[in-house]
């Protein structure tokens, strides 16, 4: 929060050579790129993107692929993928959510035909590139616009997620997302809905826990360690005092910019991107707290619900969002049951707690 740390440090005249090389490099492969004929809208610059890195089995159904991978090893995982490249690969719990964004990018070039702020996906994958050609003709098959591609061989990709300065991370692997929140960057693990459910196809819908996803987990350790009485009585003493910040508020950010961008242009009324806070908190004993500190970081929420403990799958249900981040395991998989993509973020006290039992 501005005014409440110290000030940033300047960049050394090295880094800013280096920043200025770097600034050259892209004008030159930009005004390159510029001069080719093309239909499809060319990714934008790094700098102005906020950029989604989606693993492949959370962007397809590699279920099959996997068990391959386990039971049989590397080569024959190989060889399967090659001999099946022309057979396309199924959703997977990512799908419609990359989807959504694609279709905010679309409304968004409508508006704004030279700004770049809008999304990338990139797909970050610890695949082989002889797997590419299969995870290719999908992402053609479906029409995706995914340009930028990581294949790592075998090696974790997430050492390549700060040079491609990813704003949120998804992958079906728990302990690389780990890792990724761990680093700094947003992150969560992807889990399939048991059911399906259609989604909405003209808006993106992102819900969203509170406490140690938007915010710290500073008051979800007063609930653990002291009870919920307590929890509500420090609630209502820090009422004024805003949360710190939470690994996904980052992502709620560059929702909310994006938003205004819709709403300079008369468009609030049919905006594609809505966002929801879906928190077990009560209102009225701890709920001012929640929305004072939205208030003093400058963002909006479309809707907040508090759930006073009760079950998040039938709220969820009624929402129908692309994708739901919570850090509790048991919620992510209550709203699974009743066909929710659900996202696990791996972070704070709730994790010790989970591990225990």
């Amino acid at each position: 929060m501005s005014g409440s740390g110290p000030e940033a440090p300047q960049p050394s005249d090295a880094e800013e050579a280096r920043l200025q090389e770097a600034e050259q490099d892209w004008a030159a492969a930009k005004a390159f790129y510029d001069n080719l004929v093309s239909k499809k809208p060319r990714p934008p610059k790094p700098q102005h993107a906020i950029t989604v890195a989606v693993s492949s089995r959370a962007l397809f159904d590699l279920v099959e692929e996997r068990r391959i991978y386990e039971e049989q090893g590397v080569e024959k995982y190989v060889e399967y993928q090659q001999n099946n490249e022309n057979v396309t690969l199924k959703p997977g719990p990512a799908f419609y959510f990359v989807k959504a964004l694609e279709h905010v990018n679309a409304r968004l070039l409508e508006l704004y035909p030279d700004d770049e702020e809008r999304f990338d996906i990139v797909l970050m994958t610890n695949n082989h590139a002889q797997v590419g050609v299969r995870l290719i003709n999908s992402i053609n098959h479906y029409g995706l616009t995914i340009e930028r591609f990581c294949m790592t061989g075998g090696k974790s990709p997430i050492g390549y997620l700060t040079a491609y300065l990813t704003n949120l991370y998804l992958s079906a692997d728990s302990e690389k997302v780990q890792e990724a929140i761990e680093a700094g960057i947003a992150s969560a693990t992807m889990f399939t809905a048991n059911k399906d459910v259609p989604y909405s196809d003209t808006q993106l819908r992102v819900a969203f826990d509170g406490d140690a996803v938007l915010f710290s987990d500073e008051s979800e350790q007063i609930v653990k360690e002291q009870g919920l009485d307590r929890f509500f009585e420090h609630e209502q003493l820090n009422e004024n005092k805003p949360l710190a910040q939470g690994p996904l508020k980052g992502f709620l950010e560059d929702l909310g910019k994006l938003q205004k961008k819709f709403y300079a242009k008369n468009e609030r009324l049919n905006c594609p991107i809505r966002t929801f806070l879906v928190t077990a908190r009560s209102a009225a004993s701890s709920g001012a707290r929640v929305l004072k500190t939205l208030r003093s970081w400058g963002l909006e929420i479309d809707e907040a619900l508090f759930l006073a403990g009760a079950p998040k799958g039938p709220i969820l249900v009624k929402i129908r969002p692309h994708i739901f981040f919570d850090d509790q395991m048991f919620h992510v998989e209550g709203a699974q049951k009743l066909g929710t993509i659900a996202a696990h973020v791996p972070y704070g006290i709730a994790q010790k707690y989970q591990k225990s039992v």
